[in-house]
């Protein structure tokens, strides 16, 4: 089988014989296979480069494979997980693919299905790391609008006339205009609608956005804080 997506697999599983021969089908297809012998073993590991994915046993000593799947949900920081495990039960199944999980394979499982699961896998990865990147981009725009940009920007976005915003700001209308166009210049867009979708980008990626004097508990937020600063 031909994988359309190239990437790392991580495998986690306690069974070393199983880890060691996954570890050879992954790289006969293309793929960078890298094995864990436990959930500590690959916290402690390196998993910043991708598109990746990871492979999990469910029953392993210590921590299990839900165990670490709900601990790396927990700190937002999960690559799409496949499961692959020799005990499984309709419960355990419908918790992990509830929490999100790519797919639930049983042991013994035949190649072509797993790597099926691991190709889904690994593009869903892939479509992440571009959207984070796109969503990067867009931050690094809005940074670069001074603070009464930002204050403008956040008026336009919550559906101020730029009368009102003018008032918030106590400064004029023309001004208030050529600060709004100066924005949106910045931010590479054109129209209101293009602004708002672009606002709620950066607020569900945790950016704080810049408020307008008269908003409330806001004001008191510094004007720049980022997502992970």
């Amino acid at each position: 089988m031909i994988m359309d997506a190239r990437g790392i697999v991580h495998v986690v599983d306690d069974d070393t014989s199983y880890r060691v021969a996954l570890g050879r089908l992954l790289r006969a297809s293309g793929l960078e296979p890298r094995l864990y012998a436990s959930a500590a073993e690959y916290l402690a590991g390196d998993d910043s480069k991708g598109p990746a994915c990871l492979l999990l046993d469910l029953r392993m000593p210590g921590l299990t494979g839900l165990d670490l799947h709900s601990a790396l949900r927990a700190r937002s920081s999960v690559r799409p997980v496949v499961f692959l495990s020799g005990h499984s039960d309709i419960p355990t199944t419908v918790r992990a693919i509830r929490e999100g999980a790519v797919d639930f394979l049983t042991k013994p499982v035949d190649s072509e299905t797993l790597l099926r699961s691991i190709d889904l896998a690994l593009q869903l990865d892939a479509e992440r790391m571009r959207d984070r990147r796109a969503t990067d981009a867009v931050a690094a725009r809005y940074w670069t609008l001074t603070a009464r940009e930002r204050q403008v920007m956040a008026g336009v976005v919550t559906g101020r006339l730029n009368k009102q915003i003018a008032y918030a700001l106590d400064t004029a209308e023309r001004t208030v205009k050529t600060h709004r166009a100066r924005a949106m210049a910045k931010m590479g867009v054109r129209s209101v609608p293009d602004l708002v979708h672009l606002a709620d980008r950066l607020t569900a990626s945790g950016v704080v956005l810049e408020a307008v004097p008269g908003d409330g508990p806001k004001d008191a937020l510094p004007s720049r804080i980022a997502c992970g600063q």
